[in-house]
This record gives structure tokens, sequence and C-alpha cells, in this order.
């Protein structure tokens, strides 16, 4: 496939086959992660490659108690990490350099740091989805990893300024998979003109509209349009509130020697 075919033919895949992803083309999409662009060409991440079934076991509880990650043969665990910068920038004296430099001073990694390195590493993850895809291996992003953020630094040993962002499910397609692609929002809606537009009342109405049609109204629920259930499945959600918690958590620890 060329690269427009492998875009369009990619969805997210929860059954995988039982077979182990083969050597060569994990390498292949580890070395396609590493050829992704990337601020200075500094790699800001580091890819850990989990194949333990006790290890996929955890991270299907923590993730949202999610049964089928703990199925996929292969797991890519992307984490920014700004620390083997810092680690040589100190080995190399570039804290005592900025001490003496007029201009310098000596700063330990901060927000805009991190904001960086998850630019680095979510576009490494998806040059890695889709050399995968290329390969007839299908993927599924956790975005679950951000929760539970204690508990995923202890079971990976994750240093200080090395911080989880995604989860990547590797897998073949099982034989005569039936891909299911779900509509995206018309362009109109997303692709804007040299500024930002913010949409009418009616605008986001029609954005929704088709999404909107499938809300049915259920006795648990007093949800009494697609919008309220939605909130009440998604963003007002236990996991929800828990990555909120945990994201915080990454934060307040992430800057505590830069505030």
């Amino acid at each position: 496939m060329n690269i427009s075919e492998v875009i369009k033919n990619r969805t997210s895949l929860r059954v995988y086959d039982d077979r182990m992803v083969e050597d060569q083309d994990l390498e292949k999409i580890l070395e396609a992660a590493s050829l992704a662009p990337t601020a200075g060409n500094q790699q800001l991440y580091s890819v850990i490659v989990i194949k333990s079934q006790e290890t996929k076991d955890k991270l299907s509880e923590s993730c949202d108690h999610q049964p089928f990650i703990a199925k996929a043969p292969v797991l890519l665990l992307f984490v920014s990490d700004q620390k083997k910068w810092f680690d040589y920038y100190q080995l190399e004296g570039c804290k005592e350099f900025s001490e003496r430099e007029p201009g310098l001073f000596w700063e330990a990694p901060n927000e805009s740091d991190l904001m960086l390195s998850i630019e680095d590493t979510m576009i490494a993850a998806q040059n890695a989805v889709l050399m995968a895809e290329s390969l007839g291996i299908g993927s599924c992003y956790i975005g679950d990893i951000l929760e539970n953020y204690e508990f995923h630094k202890e079971l990976f040993a994750l240093p200080d300024y090395v911080v989880p962002i995604s989860l990547v499910c590797l897998g073949y397609y099982k034989e005569g998979h039936k891909r299911v692609h779900r509509k995206r929002f018309d362009q109109k809606y997303v692709v804007f003109e040299e500024k930002y537009r913010e949409l009418s009342d009616e605008e986001l109405k029609e954005m929704f509209a088709e999404r909107a049609v499938g809300f049915v109204k259920t006795p648990t629920s007093s949800a009494e349009n697609f919008a309220q259930a939605f909130y009440r499945r998604k963003t007002g959600a236990a996991f929800s509130k828990e990555m909120k918690r945990s994201v915080r958590a990454m934060l307040a620890d992430y800057t505590k020697e830069s505030c």
C-alpha cells in the first residue's frame, strides 16, 4: 500500500490474531518511530516494548479495565523523555557553564520542555502505527495510560522527567477481519483559513447532527440528547476524573524542581 492507502485503510484494532509480532516487523515499526520528525533532532522520547503477559494483564486493569489490552501480542509504551538530555547537560558541565555565562541560568525541565517532548512522542507513535498498518499489523491507541500515574511510574521504573504519554497495542489482523471506518467530522468544521473561527450554534448542531440521530433515551439515565449522554459516558465519567487527577499529579511531580 502507498501512504494514502495506509492512512485511509487503518482503523483501531481490538481483536488480534494469536501470532506474535515477528521480530523483523517490530524492528521496522521501531525504526519508523525513530525516523519521525523531532524538535532539534533531540528525539525527546523513549519506547518501552512490552511482551510480558503479567505486565499486559496489569495494564488491562490500570488503563480503565479493558481486557483486550492483555490479548495484544505486543504493547509499545511511548514516554516523553527529557531525562537523557538533562543528564547529559549535567554530565558535561552545563550547569556550571550557565552560572558563569552572561544571560544564561540553569533550570530543570519545565512545562514547556514537557509539551515539546509530548509533541515528539506522539509524532513518533503515529509513525510507528502507520508502519505497522503497512505491514498488516493493526494497532489501537490507549489514552488511558494517562490514568494512575503513580502506578505506571512504579510499574515501569520511570525516573523524574520521563512520563507515559501513549500506549499502543499491536497485533496482526485475523483472517477475514472486517474493518469498520467511523465517519469523521466534515472538514469545514475542523479546517479554517488563516485564523480560528468559532462555530455558531447552528453549525454546532449541524456538525453533530449525524451522531445525535443515534441517541436513544434509556431508563438508567436522565440524558435527554446525544451531548448529555456522551458527556456522561466520557467527559464526566469516573475514568476522566481519574485521568484529571493523574495528570495533575504528574505535572506537580514534573515541575517540583523548576517551580
